[in-house]
């Protein structure tokens, strides 16, 4: 731990993710409370914001990628904040004066932009930080995402209600000025000699799919997000029926419980972060995820806030240690080159079946009951757990390696 802290590398990247954090959850929340004054509380318009920030995935998470292995990690995500800052400008007149949709593009551009700079972020990582030192560094970014899950919503919420939409957005200008001189003092790369084109995006995409079917593993890893985001998505939307119906509790109420889901990703990351190197990958995920299922099925069975409450900081406590693994696990298995194709060929799926959970709940709970939606997100979380059994943690780096250069050619 005390090399990766005098990491450079990780260090610059680290403040740069702490300030994405803030302005994500500035955004996020100034967005959505003033879509909602401003349409009287519309359910489509809300809905909109949610539609206008998952699209982008599904068409620029594979491209993104793509280029993200092709680009220089550093320059793409200095550019990453540079677009973002030069498009808040133009929104803030646009909405000063009256039009206020104009703030779905800014949803939909810090989409389009996160499809660039995350894969290059882990490319960096990847690249800059030893082996050992991995899961201490995913504990620490789980660590922060953890830590903005509890704060995010509250530092949001403030700025928008003392201050109003336009500083909410305007202090997003600051952000991302702080964050691309943060990425200045990084490492520069080697430049690709090869010019880009079509032909070229297309060989590299080629590679990325012949790297991902030699691959067992990370075609386990495909399935099993496939299916842990089917079960997830399946009561996403749900969390406040559970307050209101099962718990008895007002909807605002709702919050503590994402608190303390967000306290157990906490404790999770900071375990995960002492126990660097000594977590076993398959106990813990499988561990992880059985007990994801069997605390879904709990949550829905209890009427007792306080067993709630606990079930939500253990599942969160799990649920980091196995996202630690898993973070870890990925990194480790690909090879630097090949990071933004992966990452470009996963995210759609489980943000697909993340969507498909979510479409699917709402119909099924009125065919049945929250009780049988619950169980049956529960279920298909302990088969992810199944699927996880498949995953080899001893899988030899060297074929790794050889696989890796027989998909580029």
């Amino acid at each position: 731990m005390k090399e990766l802290l005098r990491n450079r590398v990780f260090l610059l990247v680290m403040a740069s993710d702490v300030l994405q954090q803030v302005g994500i959850w500035v955004r996020n929340m100034a967005l959505l409370y003033y879509v909602v004054q401003q349409t009287q509380g519309d359910p489509v318009a809300v809905s909109l914001l949610t539609v206008v920030e998952y699209a982008p995935i599904f068409l620029f998470s594979l491209v993104g990628g793509v280029l993200a292995d092709r680009w220089r990690p550093k320059r793409t995500m200095i550019w990453g904040d540079v677009l973002s800052f030069l498009s808040i400008v133009p929104i803030l007149f646009v909405v000063a004066w009256g039009y206020w949709q104009a703030v779905f593009i800014v949803t939909m551009i810090s989409a389009i932009v996160s499809q660039f700079s995350q894969p290059s972020s882990a490319k960096l990582l990847k690249t800059h930080v030893p082996e050992q030192e991995l899961t201490a560094a995913m504990a620490m970014t789980q660590m922060v995402g953890s830590l903005f899950i509890i704060l995010g919503p509250i530092l949001g919420t403030f700025v928008y209600y003392t201050f109003g939409v336009m500083v909410s957005l305007s202090s997003l200008l600051v952000i991302f000025a702080l964050s691309a001189c943060f990425l200045l003092f990084l490492p520069d790369s080697p430049r690709s000699m090869e010019r880009l084109s079509v032909q070229a995006v297309v060989r590299d995409l080629r590679g990325g799919l012949l790297y991902l079917r030699e691959h067992a593993n990370l075609k386990v890893l495909m399935v099993m997000f496939g299916v842990l985001a089917l079960g997830a998505g399946l009561t996403a939307p749900l969390d406040i029926f559970l307050v209101t119906e099962r718990l008895g509790l007002a909807e605002a109420d709702l919050q503590w419980f994402t608190a303390l889901s967000g306290l157990g990703l906490l404790i999770g990351a900071i375990i995960a972060a002492s126990l660097s190197g000594r977590l076993k990958g398959k106990g813990v995920v499988f561990a992880g995820l059985i007990l994801l299922g069997a605390g879904t099925m709990i949550e829905v069975w209890s009427v007792w806030p306080i067993l709630t409450g606990g079930m939500r900081l253990i599942t969160g406590l799990f649920l980091a240690l196995t996202q630690t693994v898993i973070g870890t696990y990925m990194l480790t298995l690909v090879r630097a080159e090949y990071i933004g194709r992966i990452n470009g060929l996963i995210t759609p799926i489980f943000i697909g079946c993340t969507l498909i959970g979510t479409g699917l709940s709402g119909m099924l709970v009125a065919q049945s009951s929250l009780i049988f939606v619950y169980m049956l997100s529960g279920l298909i979380l302990m088969l992810a757990a199944l699927v996880a059994l498949r995953l080899r943690f001893d899988y030899p780096v060297a074929k790794q390696a050889e696989g890796g250069e027989t998909a580029g050619k």
